[in-house]
């Protein structure tokens, strides 16, 4: 047979793996169903495939080496075999790339109709992920199918943040009508391309509900309370007696910001260096955790824990020393056990000191003046501990909708855990690690956003988790944050627009 496209016996197995791999990780993710049923049937979708693509597929599968692993681990070599898969065959024939993604899709579709009803919300979730995947090659660009359906509104939500001056956005949302994902504006300077739609992004400040869930995850194995002291986990640094793990969460402890505190007569003290050109010529700086809270313990507390309510990235990082003593493991590793593994969140990264941001991803950039002369430095590619655990996380839309949806939708803490979470304290309107806020049509709204050097993400969910925003932007930031006005607006524009219909003060 002759073939379309000239393929290595390397680049077989890849396809292969791919193809074969989806219905594995679907089957293992609805074990708790039918998971021999949904092998079979997706199997024999791709068996029944055509053109050359069916020719790989119908050769001997004993070289597959899948069995016995789990949802997470299968989703870690399956999802980049998919988009190895797409780029290989995209490379010599995008005709055949085409074939092939159909030809996983429909696999996909007779696997899922094998349930009764509705697929799992885990198998729901592989689902997304695979099509992500397959669209990955592609530039995150969604096909109509990936998409869901058109929505002109939201696309033009889109290109107005991007003409009020941000570089790119991509956005994600799940509500009655489906999902649907787009993206705006360039994912680099000087270049056409838009933002790949599921790219990877550094998330900021969401990754405190991150942290907040795994230490609410811990309180509930048992290994530590919620009014504990920290002082009894964290001796080390003669904290307050009075600073309890929850005030940790709540922002309630006192604790200085290690990255400075702005009082309201104007005074500002300063912490560790995070703008300007000093910061950027010195962003690959490796900081301890313990440096930081030293840092932020050698400056005045701001008030007497528990008296008022003050924004800290201490008390995050506090938080993360705290899960990693009671534990004796690192916050990565109790991540991937309490919430990455489950939800099968392979795009979502605790980077510690690494520097680098997996493709496909939008760049970051900053801007500073030197001698009179404007200089814009691309700085993706920075170490992120200076901020620790007060956002030094990386996700993309899709994991971060699986984490909000999961977490409001009761499988990640139970019931009592999740309500401490969602109860706000009067001042800010802060839970535990998120925001509850009312939006403009008088709905309710969990959220947290975040921002750090250039890339920006937002996280809302509806409070039983069935309706959803994510968003990832990329921007040029400043020592000014002169585009934090235009960051607000656009949060607004689009929380307006998905959970009020774009209808301000109507009922939701």
């Amino acid at each position: 047979m002759t073939m379309a496209v000239t393929l290595t016996d390397q680049d077989k197995l890849t396809l292969r793996t791919a193809a074969y791999g989806a219905v594995s990780l679907l089957a293992a993710a609805g074990a708790a169903g039918s998971p021999h049923r949904i092998a079979t049937e997706g199997s024999i979708a791709l068996a029944s495939a055509t053109g050359p693509i069916g020719h790989v597929l119908a050769a001997k599968t004993r070289d597959i080496k899948l069995n016995g692993k789990s949802v997470a681990e299968l989703a870690d070599h399956v999802l980049p075999a998919l988009t190895a898969a797409m780029s290989l065959l995209r490379k010599q024939d995008p005709a055949e790339a085409d074939n092939f993604r159909n030809t996983v899709n429909v696999a996909v579709a007779a696997a899922t109709r094998t349930h009764q009803g509705r697929p799992s919300p885990t198998v729901a979730e592989m689902v997304r992920k695979i099509t992500g995947a397959l669209e990955a090659a592609n530039g995150g660009a969604p096909s109509r199918a990936a998409a869901g359906q058109d929505r002109p509104e939201l696309q033009q939500v889109l290109q107005e943040i991007v003409d009020s001056g941000f570089t790119g956005v991509t956005l994600r949302v799940r509500d009655e009508r489906g999902e649907w994902a787009g993206s705006a504006g360039v994912r680099r300077l000087g270049h056409s391309a838009e933002p790949p739609v599921n790219g990877h992004v550094r998330i900021g400040s969401n990754t405190k509900t991150f942290t907040a869930t795994v230490v609410l995850q811990l309180v509930g194995e048992g290994k530590l309370g919620l009014d504990d002291p920290v002082d009894d986990y964290l001796p080390e640094f003669g904290l307050d007696r009075r600073i309890t793990v929850r005030m940790l969460l709540q922002h309630t402890s006192g604790v200085f910001n290690f990255t400075g505190e702005y009082y309201d007569d104007g005074t500002v003290v300063p912490g560790i260096v995070w703008s300007g050109q000093e910061w950027v010529d010195n962003r690959f700086r490796p900081y301890r955790p313990e440096e930081l809270v030293r840092l932020a313990l050698s400056k005045p507390a701001r008030f007497e824990p528990g008296t008022d309510w003050s924004y800290s990235n201490t008390n995050y990082v506090l938080a993360r020393l705290l899960v990693e003593k009671v534990t004796g493991r690192s916050l990565a590793e109790e991540m991937h056990r309490l919430i990455l593994g489950p939800l099968g969140l392979s795009g979502t990264v605790v980077p510690d000191t690494s520097p680098e941001l997996p493709e496909p991803h939008a760049h970051a950039y900053y801007r500073y003046e030197e001698a009179g002369r404007e200089e814009t430095v691309d700085v993706t590619r920075q170490n992120p501990s200076w901020i620790s655990t007060g956002g030094d996380m990386i996700s993309t839309t899709q994991d971060l909708q699986t984490f909000i949806s999961a977490l409001m939708g009761g499988r990640l803490l139970p019931a009592h855990l999740l309500a401490e979470m969602c109860t706000p304290e009067p001042k800010a309107g802060y839970g535990l690690g998120v925001f509850v806020q009312e939006t403009a049509c008088g709905g309710t709204v969990i959220t947290h956003n975040g921002g750090i050097a250039g890339h920006g993400a937002l996280m809302y969910s509806t409070p039983d988790g069935s309706r959803t925003l994510t968003a990832a932007l990329n921007y040029v930031d400043d020592v000014t944050m002169s585009l934090a006005e235009a960051f607000q607006k656009a949060t607004r524009r689009l929380v307006d627009e998905v959970f009020c219909g774009g209808r301000a003060g109507s009922a939701q």
